[in-house]
């Protein structure tokens, strides 16, 4: 790091203050964005546990088929939240006093969890969390974004350091929050997470000062006379909402159908909003449009991506061998795998993109590799299925999270990064939440699906879902050009 002054957008001067050849105020998302990571993975680490461990072990009992789908159904609904998190920050208060303000919101779940008991706690603390980490997700993405100009060769590198401090804390929260609840119970592994996320707003508050005026700029305010509309629609919201579970319409088991199905409807109205602007400029709506097939390969990516903490929990749970020189290792230490390898290859693949530079390939064809290397990933798990209870090595799923993480890279920070390139300036923080809801389709997806796997039928089940995947990537790869073409000069 070098000493301070003003930051030029493009690249570093001499006397630019950096972190790690970024701009210096990316610490301060970094942080935030760290902390609120180790208690979300931290919690969900053990949640499915928790779920469907007996009474016995701490946990309610709640039926396998219908705990994974709670598990994809609160998935997608911390994704959907994107969306309020978006609106809330275009119209309303900026990305980053809601950050600030969805962070809180997350802690209060964290603390329902740890300290009220059995369904309410569960169902008070998902809330609170789903609610606060959509606000958290959409609108720290958006505030890295505003660190940098259009044209900023750094911004994908940047992404990708800041993938790296979402991994940190993916891999602390489930080693530590998996020690507590195998030692001294779940609700100590929740209380953890909740400390955690205290942690993290306190590190913020003193930072967040420092962030570029564009990020608590509202940018499309909403006009004062409007409001009480909006207030009217939330409530109505929340009480058909109550109706639906009152009546039995919404349910356990139909839980991951219903977020599936809300958020394809809230995907394309939020498509047409966008597109049907009068503010939208004529390349703008090009670069929207552009972004629809690599919406469908990043559902079809999550939704097998993301059966980590549904399929892979119970493989571990049930298949895996976690004897490591006589010690049993805590189930829910599989989750801190596929960080371990993030953190290590952040750094290659940010450096990959910054050398490469103009040269590196388009983003169509990273998200293309994404979905079929994600393919390649669930065939590994054939040769390994049918080894009965505890067969499969420990090993043999450390390599198969391996490839888990070069398809998650070839992705995830990418897609962050693509989103605040293709946004219109009218739509900044709501595009970011565009793909935001492609991951959260995908993680209600693999609650469904999740709900189809068994020891019974578990090649059929590897080998259709791989396959897949692969078929969607090549898909992609096929339509590639046309899509560059509309991207207006965005790789």
């Amino acid at each position: 790091m070098t000493t301070e002054t003003a930051a030029a957008p493009d690249a570093p001067t001499a006397k630019e203050r950096t972190f790690f050849g970024q701009p210096f105020s990316l610490v301060h998302v970094f942080g935030v964005e760290m902390w609120e990571r180790f208690s979300f993975y931290g919690m969900q680490g053990i949640l499915l546990l928790y779920m469907f461990y007996s009474a016995a072990e701490g946990g309610l009992g709640i039926p396998k088929p219908v705990a994974v789908g709670i598990i994809g159904a609160y998935g997608g609904s911390v994704y959907l939240a994107t969306i309020l998190g978006a609106w809330i920050a275009d119209r309303l208060l900026g990305s980053e006093r809601t950050l600030f303000f969805s962070a809180i919101v997350v802690m209060a779940g964290h603390v329902a969890l740890a300290l009220l008991p059995g369904l309410v706690g569960l169902g008070a603390g998902l809330i609170l969390i789903a609610l606060g980490s959509g606000g958290v997700k959409a609108n720290a993405t958006s505030v890295v974004g505003t660190l940098y100009s259009e044209d900023d060769v750094r911004r994908d590198a940047g992404f990708s350091i800041f993938y790296l401090g979402i991994n940190l804390g993916a891999f602390f929260g489930p080693l530590l929050t998996g020690l507590l609840q195998s030692t001294v119970g779940f609700h100590w592994g929740f209380g953890l997470a909740a400390v955690g996320m205290a942690i993290g707003l306190t590190q913020y508050s003193f930072g967040r000062r420092s962030l570029p005026a564009e990020s608590k700029t509202v940018p499309n305010p909403l006009p004062r006379n409007h409001r009480l509309l909006m207030i009217g629609i939330g409530v109505v919201a929340v009480l058909v909402v109550v109706a639906a579970v009152l009546i039995g319409l919404l349910n356990a088991d139909n839980l991951a159908d219903a977020v599936a199905l809300v958020t394809l409807a809230a995907s394309i109205a939020l498509f047409a909003l966008i597109l049907s602007s009068r503010k939208l400029e004529k390349v703008e709506r090009s670069r929207v449009i552009s972004f629809i097939p690599m919406f469908i390969t990043s559902v079809a990516f999550w939704a097998l991506y993301q059966q980590q903490f549904t399929v892979v929990t119970l493989y571990a749970n049930d298949r895996l061998n976690l004897d490591i020189f006589g010690w049993d290792m805590p189930v829910a230490w599989v989750q801190s795998i596929n960080p371990i390898f993030i953190i290590i290859l952040s750094g290659v693949f940010a450096a990959i993109w910054t050398k490469w530079g103009a040269r590196q390939p388009a983003t169509p064809y990273k998200f293309a590799a994404a979905a079929a290397v994600m393919g390649i990933a669930f065939l590994l798990f054939i040769p390994f299925s049918g080894t009965g209870a505890h067969g499969t090595p420990l090993l043999a799923l450390v390599g198969i999270l391996f490839v888990f993480t070069i398809a998650e890279l070839l992705l995830s920070p990418v897609g962050l990064s693509l989103s605040t390139k293709l946004a219109p300036k009218a739509f900044h923080t709501q595009m970011v939440a565009l793909f935001f809801l492609s991951i959260a389709l995908g993680t209600a997806l693999s609650g469904i699906l999740a709900g189809f796997y068994n020891e019974s039928n578990e090649i059929p089940y590897f080998a259709i879902s791989g396959l897949a995947a692969i078929a969607v990537g090549g898909a992609l790869v096929a339509v590639t050009p046309w899509v560059r073409r509309t991207m207006a000069g965005v790789r």
